[in-house]
C-alpha cells in the first residue's frame, strides 16, 4: 500500500486587498472526501503543514448549503474527526518526497495566504514534478505553485493546470475584495490554464500532475490517483 504526504495549509484567514482578514482554512470536502476514498483503499496519510500546526477548517465548508446536505456536512465533520493524521502533522520543512509515494495539496482559501509563497511548498513541489510521483493539486493549492518562482521562472510553465477560477471567486463574492486572482496568477505563470463549468467536477492530467478545478472536484482527483497507485 502507498503512503501519501498531503500538504495542508496552515492559515486561518486568507488577507484582502483592503487588510481585512477573511476566516478561512482548508476546505472541507477537498480533505475529507480524498481523505476516506485512500484510507478504505489501505492507503496511508501524512499530513504537513506550515510549521507543523493543526490546520483549521474553513467553518463555511461545513454549512448544510455548501457542502450539499445536513447529512453530507455531518459525513465530512466525522470524517475530520475521526482523522488522527490531521491532528498530527509534520513539519512541511520536514517532509521528504523521497518518503512518499505521492503527493496531494488540498485548497481552501488558506493557500492563497500561506502555501503560495512557502519556500518548503515550492521546494516539494519542484521535485515532485520530475520524480514521476502522482501530484495532485485542487481548487485553490495551485496557489502553491506560485512559490517555485526562481527569477520568475517556474518548473509548472508549459503544463495544462486547472484551479478556481475567476468566475467562481466572483460567484462568492470574494473576486473583487482579493488582492490577486488564482486564474490569473497561474496564467501569469506561464501554465496552459482550462477550466470547465462552474462548480461541476473538472479535473486534468497532463504527466504526472493531476490538477482538479474546485471542491466538486475533490473526489474525481482522488479516484484518478487511486488508479495510478
Amino acid at each position: 500500500m502507498a503512503t501519501l504526504l498531503f500538504v495542508m495549509t496552515g492559515a486561518s484567514y486568507w488577507t484582502l486587498k483592503d487588510g481585512t482578514r477573511h476566516a478561512t482554512g482548508y476546505w472541507a470536502e477537498e480533505f475529507a472526501a480524498p481523505y476516506r476514498a485512500l484510507t478504505k483503499a489501505g492507503h496511508q496519510v501524512v499530513v504537513a503543514t506550515p510549521n507543523g500546526v493543526v490546520p483549521t477548517v474553513d467553518m463555511m465548508s461545513l454549512r448544510p448549503e455548501m457542502a450539499g446536505s445536513a447529512q453530507i456536512a455531518l459525513d465530512l465533520e466525522a470524517i475530520i474527526r475521526s482523522a488522527e493524521a490531521i491532528r498530527r502533522p509534520i513539519k512541511l520543512a520536514d517532509a521528504r518526497l523521497e518518503d512518499y509515494d505521492a503527493v496531494y495539496f488540498p485548497g481552501g482559501h488558506g493557500p492563497m495566504e500561506d502555501l503560495c509563497v512557502d519556500a518548503d511548498a515550492g521546494r516539494l513541489l519542484t521535485a515532485a514534478l520530475p520524480s514521476g510521483k502522482p501530484l495532485a493539486i485542487v481548487c485553490h493549492a495551485p496557489a502553491a505553485m506560485l512559490a517555485t518562482r526562481i527569477h520568475g521562472v517556474s518548473p509548472f510553465t508549459g503544463y495544462r493546470v486547472t484551479g478556481f477560477t475567476n468566475e467562481e471567486e466572483n460567484a462568492v463574492g470574494l473576486g473583487p475584495k482579493a488582492r490577486w486572482l488564482l486564474e490569473d496568477e497561474l496564467i501569469d505563470l506561464g501554465v496552459d490554464f482550462t477550466k470547465g463549468e462552474m462548480w461541476k467536477p473538472y479535473t486534468v492530467v497532463d504527466r504526472n500532475l493531476f490538477t482538479g478545478q474546485n471542491p466538486a472536484s475533490a473526489a474525481v482527483l482522488s479516484e484518478r490517483l487511486l488508479g495510478v497507485l
